[in-house]
């Protein structure tokens, strides 16, 4: 095999891997679009006890009240919280999997061109150094 010839088959090549990058790239970005809402934090639910003596809670076994559902995030390096209702509860729970879902597409994506940009600098260099 000739130098034009080995040129063409590693600009072939380049062109498949090239493609290859793109089309998964592609992938994620539709799959972006798809997300919805986002949210941070994480969501709990609580049960606690009143301390009201009689009160269900002070039984044995304690039946304790609840269940509470709280919201927190950080912001500017402090905690803050809010306290739900169920459904609000679950909307904030799906916003919160959105969210990761989103910084696992975002990794991906960094991943692809990282690979990516390796391939295309490296035959770049190899052709115009």
């Amino acid at each position: 095999m000739d130098k034009e010839e080995s040129r063409c088959v590693v600009a072939s090549r380049l062109e498949r891997y090239e493609r290859s990058y793109r089309a998964l790239a592609e992938e994620l970005a539709a799959e972006l679009a798809t997300i919805g809402f986002i949210s941070p934090g994480s969501v709990v639910s609580r049960y606690t006890s009143c301390g009201k003596p009689g009160c269900r809670c002070q039984a044995d076994p304690p039946q304790r009240h609840g269940p509470y559902y709280q919201w927190s995030r950080a912001i500017a390096g402090k905690t803050v919280s809010r306290r739900l209702n169920k459904n609000q509860a679950e909307l904030y729970q799906a916003w919160i999997a959105n969210r990761k879902r989103l910084d696992a597409i975002i990794t991906q994506m960094e991943k692809i061109s990282a690979d990516a940009g390796e391939i295309l600098l490296r035959h770049h260099r190899v052709n115009h150094p």
